[in-house]
């Protein structure tokens, strides 16, 4: 049997392949009113077709604890009830269609409110729906950003009660799998880099001040997250800075320590952090970072970046570089990339009945 379709347990969760969907935010929500933050038609028929089209696993884009916490304006959210409810359609079709529903909770940290990116993604202010961002340090991400407030310690300990009400709120919504954002340049990697972090308290300096943030968003999470539905987190293996960064050691390190925190699985990406950095892409250019991860820790791992072709994919699980692949660009190129790698490698997915025909 094809290893990109054996079926994959985590805790009491089966997932039926390991050909699964990569958070990537589509900034279609309404901004502001009863209904901003959340998913409306074009999220439920996005998710949809990538779902019918065989699909293991759909992790849900960049899901923000807080209005503030939102990479744009137009993010989906999940800091009030309106928000869980609209997501019961989407997580609803999926589960109908064999998929497993996951949801990734991130704040944005500085470099929040931002305009859609076919807009430019330029930051924006209060007169296009923007607010003030904030961050470990008052550290700009570029020169087109702003300066972010530094967060207080009592501001960090809201932070992670947001992330706890949000999961309450997925776990309501009808999602089986959560994911932690720590990568990216976003919050939770904003903290753990020292190239971000430039604090001087207990959420700052040391290693073990700059994982604090991490670990107790983490816990705070878990207590919420029933025993028998897994977490995730994803981390960005390294800032690709040749010092002063966050590293792949460090990665290794933090894995062995989530994984005792209560985290299944590390969805392994890099980057994010550091605005004009040389980064070696290529196909599969992510995926030893996974592997290293793999095979120095207990943590299951997921490799993603510029994985496009079956074979490659079959390769990668073959190889014990990774227990599943995520694939992003191109389940937006083709929401049946999983059927059609089926039928190239011999595996088998969920058809929907109306569907039948084609096969």
């Amino acid at each position: 049997m094809s290893a990109l379709f054996e079926p994959y347990t985590l805790r009491d969760v089966t997932i039926p392949n390991r050909v699964w969907m990569s958070p990537m935010c589509q900034y279609s929500a309404a901004p502001e009113g009863p209904g901003a933050g959340a998913p409306g038609d074009w999220h439920f028929a996005h998710y949809a077709a990538r779902a019918a089209g065989g699909t293991g696993l759909i992790v849900v884009e960049a899901t923000a604890v807080s209005p503030e916490g939102r990479i744009s304006p137009y993010d989906l959210g999940l800091w009030n009830d309106t928000q869980a409810e609209a997501f019961r359609r989407i997580t609803s079709f999926l589960v109908s269609q064999g998929t497993v529903p996951a949801v990734q909770l991130a704040h944005a940290g500085r470099k929040a409110s931002t305009d859609r990116p076919w807009k430019g993604g330029a930051p924006v202010g209060r007169d296009a729906h923007g607010w003030q961002p904030v961050a470990p340090s008052p550290l700009a991400f570029d020169e087109r950003h702003p300066v972010p407030d530094e967060l207080t310690v009592e501001q960090i300990h809201d932070v992670v009660g947001q992330f706890r009400s949000a999961a309450r709120r997925a776990l309501a919504a009808g999602f089986e799998i959560a994911e932690i954002h720590g990568a990216h340049g976003y919050l939770i990697n904003e903290f753990l880099s020292p190239h971000t972090n430039h604090r001087t308290d207990a959420y700052g300096g040391s290693y073990e001040n700059r994982t604090r943030f991490a670990l107790e968003v983490v816990d705070a999470v878990r207590e919420e997250w029933p025993d028998d539905k897994p977490l995730f987190f994803r981390v960005s293996a390294t800032d690709w800075l040749e010092e002063s960064g966050w590293t792949p050691d460090d990665t290794v390190r933090l894995a062995g320590e989530l994984h005792a925190h209560g985290i299944d699985l590390l969805d392994v990406s890099t980057g994010g952090n550091v605005p004009g950095v040389r980064i070696p892409t290529g196909p599969g250019y992510q995926v030893p970072f996974a592997a290293r991860v793999r095979g120095e820790t207990p943590m299951p791992v997921a490799a993603v970046g510029l994985i496009t072709d079956a074979e490659q994919a079959e390769k990668i699980l073959a190889n014990g570089e990774a227990d599943a692949v995520l694939l992003g660009r191109e389940l937006l190129r083709n929401p049946s990339w999983a059927r059609h790698a089926a039928r190239e490698l011999g595996g088998e997915v969920h058809v929907p009945d109306q569907y039948h025909r084609s096969v």
